[in-house]
């Protein structure tokens, strides 16, 4: 469907553009300037995204939204873009982080205030890029480019290890990327020089060759998401990294390689999904109680939250390779929720961590009697993290679980213990850090949370309940997708054997 306003366009380059205009602000004097340039920019990124629900048809499976421009016609790359039920909600969560990411810094970020911001803005805008991208080369820049602004924002923002993580991070996501340059270059030869996405997934590929291009797209996405054994980039990258950096790392950038595998492994790589998702499904499943045991022992708020997210996002790739409309929609929703609960699990540590300077959970301890409005806030993180029913963190796990018994009783088993590995360490920090007595004086000197801080909390826990209790708008919307891939993987594995 062809639409007079570029809506995808604007969402993508209007950020980037005030990034590039706030890198150009003098921030001795004008910091101020940058900021307020920053909070428009997010918020006009934001309000653009709000038509492409509003006017999204429920009940087509096809690209909404379509652009298509010529781009580099001698190899065949067009600039396209397009948003399905899939990718819809992970271009509006993007946009959403970004304003709370610009107002969680307001007031804490003091030096190179602009580059910062600027840099935020300009990952905006690439991430909905690689949400909205139909064309393969195009989709590959986006997700590459990604990594400029976080290796940044980590190296110079962050904590004493700042450098060792952001080069850790870029290195691993970098080395896993390459090779899926040369699985987009097969799959371009093999379509006669195309790189349309959908194209792509009618492609006659033998199962050789689907389970070597597999294997090229694993290594980008599994670092992604990031998946055991690959995973170790995540936990330092969080420690270091500035809260709003935290923030984006595990609402929208961990979904990149979620995506990828929706949007590449799946529909294009059918026979080889099949095949390996057995193996898949163990990867999953590791992650979800080994990494959950890991978290358990953490004495860092960050590193727990991190490992927790690592958990978490066990369950996206489990639903995926189970192979059912269910599963599919519960990873999906899944992926939406940790962008909420994570997110503000991480502002959470940051409010902390901006009055303390500690992210340690022995240095804490009767933070109640002081932030009593924030305790109130972190508690309904906490259980959302936990899965607590009428939180959004627990419907998707739920519905991942209901699917998993029905693909196999034990499975679903195993993955269910997920929810008692993440009550007890969520909980567990929860109560050092907020209940009992006041146990030092730098707990005591805390003061509660401000207007500020209290709005952009607010807002994710409004989102938070709000998908808990009722999450049938974000069923409808990828429902027709989801069943248009399930069925599109089923039907050609069935005829190609």
């Amino acid at each position: 469907m062809r639409e007079t306003i570029p809506y995808l366009s604007l969402s993508i380059w209007l950020p980037i553009a005030f990034g590039l205009v706030i890198l150009g602000v003098r921030e001795d004097r004008r910091a101020p300037v940058s900021r307020v340039l920053a909070l428009i920019g997010s918020l006009l990124g934001f309000l653009v995204t709000i038509p492409l629900y509003v006017g999204f048809d429920t009940s087509s499976a096809a690209l909404q939204f379509v652009e298509n421009q010529p781009w580099i016609e001698r190899l065949g790359a067009t600039y396209g873009l397009g948003v399905d039920g899939i990718s819809l909600w992970f271009v509006l969560l993007t946009a959403g982080i970004t304003v709370l990411v610009v107002i969680s810094a307001w007031e804490v970020i003091q030096t190179s205030v602009a580059q910062y911001l600027a840099a935020f803005l300009i990952l905006s805008g690439l991430m909905v890029g690689v949400f909205s991208a139909t064309d393969g080369l195009l989709f590959y820049v986006f997700f590459e480019a990604t990594l400029i602004p976080m290796f940044i924002i980590i190296g110079i923002w962050g904590g004493p290890r700042r450098v060792y993580a952001a080069i850790k991070f870029f290195l691993y996501t970098l080395l896993g990327s390459l090779l899926t340059m040369v699985a987009i270059v097969y799959l371009w030869y093999k379509s006669g020089g195309s790189f349309d996405i959908r194209t792509w997934q009618d492609l006659p590929l033998t199962e050789p060759a689907q389970l070597l291009l597999f294997g090229a797209f694993f290594m980008a996405f599994a670092v992604k998401v990031p998946m055991w054994p690959v995973h170790t980039w995540l936990p330092d990258a969080h420690v270091e990294a500035p809260t709003g950096g935290s923030v984006v790392l595990a609402a929208i950038m961990l979904k990149l390689g979620a995506y990828g595998f929706v949007r590449f492994s799946l529909p294009i790589l059918p026979d080889a999904s099949h095949e390996l998702s057995g193996f898949m499904i163990t990867l999953s499943l590791i992650a979800v109680i080994y990494i959950g045991l890991v978290a358990m022992v953490q004495t860092d708020m960050k590193k727990l939250v991190a490992y927790s997210s690592i958990a978490h996002m066990g369950f996206v790739t489990l639903g995926f390779f189970i192979f059912s409309t269910f599963g599919m929609e519960g990873a999906l929703i899944q992926m939406i929720s940790h962008g909420f609960v994570s997110g503000a699990m991480f502002l959470c540590i940051g409010v902390l961590y901006d009055r303390m300077h500690s992210r340690q959970i022995s240095d804490y301890g009767g933070v109640a009697n002081t932030m009593p409005r924030f305790a109130s806030l972190f508690m309904l993180f906490a259980m959302a993290n936990c899965g607590l029913p009428a939180t959004s963190g627990f419907v998707g796990e739920f519905i991942v679980i209901l699917a998993a018994v029905q693909f196999n009783f034990w499975i679903g088993l195993l993955a269910a213990t997920a929810l008692i590995l993440g009550a007890a360490y969520t909980l567990w920090m929860y109560k050092r850090v907020i209940f009992g007595a006041i146990t030092n004086d730098h707990v005591r000197a805390l003061t509660d949370i401000g207007a500020r801080e209290f709005a952009m909390l607010a807002l994710l826990g409004a989102a938070t309940l709000y998908m808990g209790v009722y999450p049938k708008p974000f069923l409808d919307v990828m429902h027709a997708s989801v069943v248009d891939l399930e069925k599109h993987v089923a039907i050609k594995k069935m005829e190609e054997h």
